[in-house]
Order: structure tokens, then sequence, then C-alpha cells
């Protein structure tokens, strides 16, 4: 019982903590302490016996296991994200995109210009930091509240993109060392549920900005808001086809290279990007410094919470959550999507949750006879809904570090694009699939 109470207390403590502003690299750490004494685990490797379960061993192996498996994905996917921003590519695809929809279509102008940046292998981070001065110009053209700025990024980054077939971002790759899948897995369930999610998403969307706008809610200027330089762009065409070289070498090379085909592909689209818009750069090196920090700042924000899941899972009330999950009657889909989006909750992370969960319940699900690509499919949808509750690493960054709101004004849009929506996603994609299609 306490240890259960541990295991609930310390999810609560990180959302608590998070949202009072501290740094993920120290609540995560400190809210996996609370969960290790309340359920008696040692705290010191020297303390027990070789290979036993310990606070700090089962924190790092976390900690460290998950950067050993994803620093070069995480590594590339921001490098080649802030070389699209320094030569200015992902500002013409962005401008592009808008000049064909128009102002007045501002909302879906930032929604359309996230998910192509995206699905494209744009890092989630970097495509954020991409479309906020866009985005800040085109809610001041339309006088609509900037705290649903957020929303729209996120809408548009994390939820129909992130998790769909063939998608390069990790979340749609980390499937596929477990169940022997491919980035395309159950491709017709996944379009259906995209589309789905887009039409229901921004609609609500639509309507939550509408109500606020009937309510006196304008958009407010700061004195340090972006100002849109007019520099010299390149060609749209030079920013699509680093994007478009990205998904063509994802599909080629992922049957024999699986998710190391991620990093051939970023490390092609850096290279293309350079060789196609090279004139435009401010510095390319110093594009490089800065996507490498920022790398580095992600994956340790996702590993520290990696970490907190490498301790839950070792104290006994985990595992009796985790066989409550996984024994629930009817579709064994249902008890996987549960089992994967509570952990992902847990942990304040997507990729974390899968990293942490796919290698606990895969071999049951496999055992059974369930269909490997519609397991995926839901695995990778559901791992993107409880993750974005308010501790997650890229809600805070994208709602305080770069749209400078608070938590209180900006992440109930937030949260019901990016956790309700996806939710209603997945339960959509278990039905379609319990019906036989994709399989």
């Amino acid at each position: 019982m306490l240890s259960m109470i541990g295991l609930v207390g310390g999810l609560a403590l990180l959302i608590y903590l998070t949202m009072k502003g501290m740094n993920l690299l120290v609540a995560g750490p400190l809210c996996a302490l609370f969960v290790a004494i309340c359920s008696g685990l040692p705290l010191f490797p020297q303390l027990v016996g070789e290979g036993e379960a310990n606070f700090v061993g089962n924190y790092m192996t976390g900690f460290s296991g998950f950067i050993s498996s994803w620093y070069l994905m995480f590594l590339l996917g921001a490098i080649f994200g802030k070389v699209m921003e320094d030569s200015g590519a992902a500002d013409s695809v962005s401008k592009w995109i808008v000049s064909k929809i128009g102002m007045k279509r501002a909302v879906m102008a930032i929604v359309i210009a996230c998910a192509v940046l995206t699905y494209g292998g744009v890092s989630l981070f970097v495509v954020a930091f991409s479309v906020y001065p866009m985005a800040v110009s085109l809610f001041r053209e339309a006088d609509l509240p900037r705290r649903f700025i957020p929303a729209a990024l996120a809408f548009g980054s994390v939820t129909f993109t992130m998790t769909s077939a063939g998608s390069p971002e990790i979340q749609n790759w980390i499937p596929i060392e477990y169940l022997g899948t491919s980035p395309y897995a159950g491709w017709e369930v996944s379009l259906i549920v995209a589309v789905f999610m887009i039409i229901f998403g921004y609609w609500w969307l639509r309507r939550m900005i509408t109500k606020a706008v009937a309510n006196g809610e304008t958009f407010v200027a700061r004195e340090n808001d972006p100002v849109n330089e007019d520099k010299v762009l390149p060609n749209p065409l030079f920013g699509i086809i680093p994007l478009v070289v990205v998904l063509i070498i994802s599909f080629v090379f992922h049957d024999s290279l699986q998710q190391s085909a991620l990093i051939i592909s970023l490390l092609g689209g850096v290279i293309v990007t350079y060789l196609l818009n090279r004139t435009y750069f401010k510095s390319f090196w110093s594009a490089v410094s800065e996507g490498t920090l920022g790398a580095l700042i992600a994956l340790g924000n996702t590993a520290a919470v990696v970490g907190f899941g490498g301790v839950a899972k070792a104290v006994p009330a985990f595992e009796v959550a985790v066989n409550a999950m996984t024994s629930i009657p009817g579709s064994p889909l249902i008890g996987g999507a549960i089992a994967v989006s509570v952990i992902a909750g847990m942990t304040g992370s997507a990729s974390g949750g899968q990293a942490i969960a796919l290698p606990l319940i895969s071999p049951h699900y496999m055992d059974m006879g369930v269909n490997p690509e519609a397991l995926h499919r839901v695995v990778s949808i559901s791992s993107g809904a409880l993750d974005s509750l308010p501790h997650n690493g890229y809600v805070v960054t994208t709602i305080r570090g770069i749209c400078g709101e608070t938590h209180k004004d900006a992440y109930n849009p937030v949260g019901a694009l990016t956790v309700i929506v996806p939710l209603l996603g997945v339960i959509l994609a278990i039905i379609l699939f319990s019906f036989g299609l994709g399989i």
C-alpha cells in the first residue's frame, strides 16, 4: 500500500514541481527518491547485491540507457532543425504555406507549418522555436489571444504528425526494435486516425479561440516579441527538398537498418540543406553548435524522466499496476494502450514511456499472438496522449521558454489538444484494428 502511495505521490510531486518551474534534471531524481523511500528501495548499489534494485543504480541505468540508445537521433534531429532555421529554409517553407493559405486562416497556417516541418524530421523543439515568430505575427494581425499560440504549435507538432505511420520522429521508431515492424506499420489505420485528429482537433482549437475572442480577449503585444527580419530567404523548394530527402532515405533503409535508418536520413537532411542553402547561412557551424546544445537539453530532460521511470518500475507497486493494466478484459490492444499511455504519463515523455513499457509488455502480447503492426500503431499513438501532462519537457519548454506564457493561462488548450484528442485517436485505432482493418 505504501509503495503505491509512493508511486502515485511521486508522479503527482513531479507534476507539481514542474508546474512550479523546477528543472526536470532536478525534479526527476528528487521525485524518484521519494518513490524509492516509500517502497523501502535501497538507495545505493553498495547496499545490495550485484544486479539488485536500488535508487542510484536504477535511476542512472534508465537515464544513461536512454541516452546511449537515442543520442545520435536527438543530436542529428536537432542539428537538422537548426540548420533549416539558420539558413532560413524553415522560415521559407512556413511563409510559403502562409502565402498559399492566407492571413485570415492564421491558426491553420501555423498548424500546417508545424506539421510539415515535424513530418519532415525537424525536431519538435526546433519546430516550436522556428514557427513561433511567424505565429506571433499572425496572431497579432488577426488580433487573437496569444495564450493559444502554444496550443497551435503543439497541435501541429505532437499529435497527428509525431505518431503517424512514416513519421521520422522517434515516437514512431522505438517500437520497431521490440516488435520487428517498420515505421509504416498499420498505415491504413494511421491515416484514418490522423485525418480524424486533424479535423476534430482543429475544430476544437478554433472553437476555443472564438469563445475567448467573444469574451473580449485580444492580442497583447510585448516588448520582447520577435520581429520578422526582412532578410533574403531561399526558394521554398530548397526548404522542402531536405524534408523529402529525410523521408525517402528513412523509407529506403528502414528494413535493413530499422531505427538506425533515422541516423542516415537526418544526416542526409543536414548535408542537403547545406548544399542547397549554403549562401543563406548566418553561420553554419554556430547552427551546428546550437543544435548540439539543444539536443543535449532535450535529451537530458527526457532521460531525467526515464530515470524516474527506471526507479518506478523497480518498486512493487509498479508490477501490480502493469499486471492490472495488461489483464484488462477485451482486446489486448486496450491493455497495451493503457499501459503505455499511463507509463508515458508517469514519465512525462512519449519516447521515455515507450522505452520503459515496451520491454515489459511486448513479450507478453507477442506471446498472445497480437498483430505486431496493430500493436506498434496503438502503442505509438497512445504514447502521445498522457505524456503531455504539465510536467512534459516539450510542454514546459514551449509554454514557458518559447512563448513566455504560464501554465495557468496556456495549458488547458494545450492539454485538450495533446491529451484528449490523441486519446480519442487511440480509441478509434483500436476499434478499426478490431474490425480487421490494416491487419
